[in-house]
């Protein structure tokens, strides 16, 4: 990967294409890659010209359901093509159900989730900080090009991020949940629990492309643990505790406006603490990640979003100022093991406990 020419790549605005139109009579189904509530995800071969695709198949039986996919193309298409968003190629009609399909470059690899989760049985140690640097770099990279695009993801977790065949490369992908910032606020909530920002946990009215931010630190985090998610409570309000037994409750002087929230009015007192520290680092020591990168973590798990690092803040870190290619071990790699290593997850008895013994 040259940085210079994926930097070009990323930035620049780009001629919107018309959303094609075709018929999935047109494509060969070969296997299932993935399903869950929304549908089923294929991978198919056209029948006349050869090429391999992902077809993503909704199962919606709502009247309005051709207007989701018709939204996430659109949303799709607007970012234009990009070395580490998966490529959009349009959209296919199902003649049986009349349903529309879309069709999107099919990434010959894992998911991250995937990817890390192999690792992490087989008990392989956490990928070294250069390749965790290049993996980041690539994804705020692509964020900073979907963001300049008017495009928030909101669903920005390692199950959307793709690992090439190749593994030189990951890839955003399922526009699912994304949404246009010139959208008329209030905003809903949207996305995968562990991975929402806090400000729309807290059902904030407006919020803007910094809760990518926050996800994107919480993928961060999770490579860096080899899979363990170290922000993880039950429910919304558990969620919440979770990130503030780690990050702080916030105060008027750290975020203002949370003081005005239900959550701060209701729950905040039952936690019985005036403040806490931020214990982040003790999560993530010196020795796991470098001053350098874990100021770049900090920045993008930091609450108050008026504060955090945007993707474009955040790749002019000092930490980025040398990239190396990315090339992420194979499954065939042999790797000694690292004997009583666990991914961290922090439940809300462990966080209660780590409130009272590390963060008064």
């Amino acid at each position: 990967m040259g940085r210079p020419a994926a930097a070009a790549a990323a930035g620049g605005s780009r001629k919107r294409r018309r959303v094609s139109v075709g018929s999935t009579e047109h494509y060969e189904e070969v296997s299932r890659l993935g399903e869950g509530n929304f549908g089923a995800v294929v991978k198919a071969r056209h029948r006349v010209t050869g090429q391999t695709v992902a077809i993503k198949r909704l199962t919606t039986a709502a009247d309005d359901a051709a207007e989701d996919p018709m939204r996430e193309a659109s949303l799709h298409e607007a970012c234009g093509d990009h070395p580490f968003i998966v490529g959009f190629h349009g959209l296919a009609r199902d003649p049986a159900t009349s349903r529309i399909c879309l069709v999107t470059e099919c990434v010959d690899g894992p998911s991250l989730h995937d990817y890390l989760d192999h690792r992490s049985r087989r008990g392989f140690p956490p990928l070294p900080e250069p390749t965790v640097r290049a993996v980041m770099w690539q994804l705020l990279t692509a964020a900073k090009a979907m963001h300049s695009a008017g495009v928030i993801h909101r669903d920005i977790k390692p199950e959307n991020i793709l690992v090439s065949g190749d593994r030189r490369s990951v890839k955003f992908c399922d526009f699912g949940l994304a949404m246009s910032m010139s959208d008329a606020p209030p905003y809903e909530q949207a996305g995968t629990l562990s991975y929402k920002a806090p400000e729309m946990m807290l059902e904030m009215p407006v919020y803007d492309a910094r809760v990518d931010a926050w996800s994107l630190g919480c993928v961060m985090a999770e490579i860096i643990n080899n899979g363990g998610l170290p922000l993880q409570g039950d429910g919304e309000d558990g969620q919440l505790r979770a990130i503030f037994d780690v990050l702080g409750v916030p105060d008027d002087e750290t975020w203002p406006e949370f003081s005005s929230t239900p959550f701060a009015a209701k729950v905040v007192p039952e936690l019985q603490v005036v403040h806490r520290k931020n214990c982040l680092r003790e999560l993530f020591p010196e020795a796991a990640l470098s001053k350098e990168g874990f100021e770049v973590l900090d920045g993008l798990l930091t609450c108050n979003p008026g504060k955090r690092l945007t993707a474009d803040a955040a790749l002019k870190h000092q930490w980025f100022a040398k990239v190396d290619a990315l090339e992420l071990p194979r499954k065939d790699e042999v790797a000694s093991a690292l004997p009583g290593k666990k991914k961290l997850r922090m439940a809300p008895a462990a966080c209660a406990k780590r409130r009272k013994l590390q963060c008064v």
